[in-house]
């Protein structure tokens, strides 16, 4: 077995069986649902919560776990001979799981001292986040070294890229995770808005008075970007939208040829911010 282990946390959204397949940590988010504290895909499941949420009066509130709890996961893993651990997490800007991470890992220095330990902010969601784990986990299997893997793990960090649509912004709005896009807020339920995230931070890419449209502009800027031979890993994101990311799916698949791709879901800590219905793409450029 690798002496390297990969940890994220549950907003990276990897499914379930890449998840144990490639051997990968991860730690739930908290969801504060009125007196309920949840712990997202442990004690709620996606097709529960978002069958539930468009009755909410009031969206829950979400958390990043804690230090504590990325410190017990780093001595769990320690205590499993790891002698590396790169724990790999959502954009700073948009949740505390970077700092609480970090905070662990600076507690760890003492209580662990023989296990190296590297935390990375990806500045972006969802398997944006979850290809940069995926592919340091290969990594890990293959035995390539701690110092290697860190490198192209740095590397990846600008080569992921999210693009997303929902028939409204309101819970984005709501949840305090609207970042510039604001000026979409009062966008008509007849116009579909084109988000992204640039810095960590959401911005606006435009709008379109369809889904299909809205699809089309997607697929235009991913194609603009991709240089001949370039590989492209992609996950078709939704939020209780299924359908909606098998149709991105074949509109994108019938235009260009993957490297690798798949359809999951948001999970309930991320769907909070962007509702159900919402659909969209996280992919990796390959490295040059």
């Amino acid at each position: 077995m690798s002496d390297t282990a990969i940890v994220t946390d549950s907003c990276s959204c990897i499914p379930p069986d890449i998840l144990r397949s490639l051997n990968i940590t991860w730690i739930p988010y908290y969801i504060h649902r009125g007196d309920e504290i949840l712990r997202d895909l442990v004690s709620i499941d996606a097709r529960t919560f978002y069958d539930w949420l468009p009755t909410a009066q009031e969206l829950p509130k979400t958390a990043s776990p804690g230090p504590g709890d990325y410190l017990s996961t780093y001595q769990e893993l320690a205590a499993q001979g790891k002698q590396n651990i790169l724990s790999i997490h959502m954009t700073s800007h948009g949740s505390g799981a970077f700092q609480a991470a970090r905070a662990a890992a600076s507690m760890a220095k003492e209580l662990l001292p023989k296990v190296r330990i590297e935390v990375v902010d990806t500045l972006n969601v969802a398997m944006c986040t979850g290809w940069i784990a995926i592919e340091a986990a290969r990594a890990a299997i293959q035995r390539i070294s701690f110092d290697t893997i860190k490198d192209a793990v740095r590397r990846m960090v600008p080569r992921v890229e999210m693009l997303q649509t929902a028939d409204t912004l309101r819970y984005l709005y709501m949840g305090g995770r609207i970042g510039r896009a604001t000026n979409l807020v009062g966008t008509l339920l007849n116009i579909k808005p084109l988000i992204g995230m640039k810095e960590g931070i959401i911005e606006a890419l435009g709008k379109a008075r369809s889904r299909t449209r809205v699809y089309e502009r997607m697929i235009e800027l991913i194609l603009e970007g991709v240089h001949p031979g370039n590989r492209l890993k992609v996950a078709f994101m939704h939020a209780s939208a299924v359908q909606e990311a098998q149709r991105l799916k074949d509109m994108l698949e019938s235009r260009i040829e993957l490297s690798e791709s798949f359809i999951c879901e948001f999970s309930p800590a991320l769907g909070v911010h962007c509702g159900p219905g919402t659909a969209g793409i996280c992919y990796l450029r390959g490295l040059d």
